[in-house]
């Protein structure tokens, strides 16, 4: 018996990748209820159609700045079981910090050069729908940065833990960040314990955990 197909609607203000994604997406099983061009049409959408993901663009109209990730601010607050996956051509670093910061399962960021590579862009997304989180390495990137000016207890990390903490947050396994690092597994857990302990996150049952380590910051980010 096959699986229910996945909910989603897309706000794309470029016709030509909004079709795009719209055939990508159903070709992959998805079931498209809505693609739209602005914010506004997003949030109508989603009231008419309750999917269960959401995948939008973070600069539309009018002004083309950030008319999209603002969009996707609200629906994260409104509808906090909906998934959403924000594309974006750069790193919007206020907005993605409060996205990323509030709660990270079932959420995605991804510059839109990933979607060039299907397999990829397709497996990001089913994680995020799934629940998961899936962040482009460049957000990451950008966004540790950002947290590193403001987190005195990221200065307690060795170089090698903050390499393992930018590969957690792109949500590699430990088996991974081992081959990765070429160490063994057995050192990538140590790292990943240290970190825990330098950052002052107690014991915790989530799976998100590994993601809110990087991300931690972000949740008392100053003003610009």
């Amino acid at each position: 018996m096959n699986p229910t197909p996945v909910r989603v609607v897309i706000a794309e203000d470029s016709a030509l990748l909004r079709e795009g994604l719209v055939r990508l997406l159903e070709h992959a099983g998805y079931d498209v209820l809505a693609a739209v061009a602005d914010a506004e049409e997003l949030l109508r959408a989603v009231d008419e159609h309750d999917p269960a993901l959401v995948v939008v663009d973070v600069r539309m109209p009018p002004t083309f700045t950030s008319e999209g990730i603002r969009a996707a601010l609200v629906l994260r607050q409104t509808r906090p079981e909906l998934a959403v996956m924000v594309l974006s051509q750069y790193v919007e670093e206020q907005y993605a910090a409060e996205l990323i910061g509030g709660r990270s399962a079932g959420l995605g960021y991804l510059l839109k050069d990933r979607v060039a590579d299907v397999a990829e862009f397709t497996s990001a997304l089913a994680a995020v729908a799934a629940g998961g989180t899936s962040l482009d390495p460049e957000v990451v990137r950008q966004l540790l940065a950002r947290g590193n000016r403001r987190d005195d207890a990221l200065e307690r990390l060795t170089p090698r833990e903050r390499e393992v903490l930018q590969l957690m947050a792109e949500g590699r396994t430990n088996t991974a960040i081992a081959g990765d690092l070429v160490v063994s597994e057995g050192a990538v857990e140590k790292h990943v314990s240290s970190i825990f302990g330098k950052l002052d996150l107690p014991p915790d049952e989530s799976d998100h955990r590994r993601v809110l380590a990087v991300l931690r910051w972000l949740r008392s980010k100053e003003e610009e």
